[in-house]
């Protein structure tokens, strides 16, 4: 009997014991119904073609709609690299309809309107520190809807208190990819009258293009500039509009003028490619950029992600995957 007590008390330490290493590990818990390998290249990828990306086994990650896309399905081909400094990611999904327009103007000859449309994003979720239920709910656990709220869109985005943290990685195809970069954010407790996500410190996000009375736009593109991708007008090519005589019904303006980042906002570079009815999407930054607003990748451990994809659509209404395992080959 005391013999059996012995073993029993040596069994429950263990337990116990072990209980703590996990709880103070860095490496991801939980279960993870999927792994993405980022697999170790000598050379960084330098184009969607490069033969790097041949080395890293892809994953096609399913994803749930929710809102207006409840009850539709999606799915996102994934692969990742890495090298001695940076983490490349590889994205590619079908999409029928390039949106890019985000409110764009439209002259009609008379008065200035917004085009219908909104734009296409990815988004990525890692955790910072450690978020609690983050490992099998995912975003879910991030997104509260106070109580009272009528629907989705009154809800917030963020975490149950300050010492829980996550890094949002947000490729807008308006407002982010035009400028070459992905909105890089992060996640905090949320206050009680905001959310939690917060842009990372330096600058970052785009404009609004209008006059003080919001009826039409109060920037165009500037001597000697050019657009951007799609047409789109950055901040930094726009000069304001002094003769509205010169434009002509059929004329289009940017609406969200997207900003060049700087600091640790600038972290996320991008490259993206639209064709034949699909999205694909580069993202990479170094793997450790310094900053406390970012996760610190060690290619010796795991780490907790998960990803939800908008089609033209606004932030209530998306496709979320489940939680993903990171890991790095060696």
């Amino acid at each position: 009997m005391r013999k059996q007590k012995k073993i029993g008390i040596i069994l429950v330490l263990a337990v116990a014991l072990g209980g703590l290493i996990l709880f103070n590990s860095n490496e991801v818990t939980g279960a993870a119904k999927q792994s993405l390998t980022a697999a170790k290249v000598k050379n960084a990828p330098a184009s969607f073609d490069d033969p790097a990306w041949q080395k890293a086994k892809a994953v096609n990650v399913p994803f749930e709609g929710k809102e207006k896309f409840a009850g539709k399905k999606a799915s996102v081909t994934t692969k990742a690299v890495y090298t001695d400094k940076e983490i490349y990611f590889l994205f590619s999904w079908q999409d029928k309809t390039k949106s890019v327009t985000k409110g764009a103007w439209a002259f009609d000859g008379q008065k200035w309107s917004h085009q219908k449309g909104n734009e296409d994003r990815i988004s990525l979720l890692f955790e910072i520190s450690r978020i609690n239920n983050f490992a099998t709910k995912g975003c879910a656990v991030v997104c509260h809807v106070p109580e009272g709220a009528s629907n989705a869109k009154d809800g917030k985005f963020g975490t149950t208190s300050a010492a829980q943290k996550g890094d949002l990685w947000h490729w807008k195809a308006a407002r982010s990819d035009p400028a070459g970069f992905a909105d890089d954010t992060w996640l905090t407790a949320i206050s009680p009258k905001k959310g939690g996500r917060k842009g990372d410190a330096g600058k970052g996000g785009d404009t609004k293009n209008m006059t003080a009375d919001k009826s039409m736009p109060k920037y165009m593109l500037a001597p000697g500039k050019k657009l951007t991708q799609n047409d789109i007008l950055l901040v930094s090519h726009a000069s304001e509009i002094k003769d509205y005589s010169m434009f002509k019904p059929g004329d289009t303006i940017t609406y969200r003028m997207p900003k060049m980042p700087q600091g640790s906002r600038a972290d996320i570079k991008a490259a993206s490619r639209y064709a034949d009815g699909s999205w694909s999407v580069i993202l990479y930054r170094n793997l450790d950029t310094g900053h406390e607003d970012d996760t610190a990748f060690n290619p010796r451990k795991k780490y907790n992600f998960a990803m939800a994809l908008f089609d033209d659509s606004g932030d209530e209404d998306s496709y979320d995957s489940e939680v993903l395992s990171l890991q790095f080959s060696r």
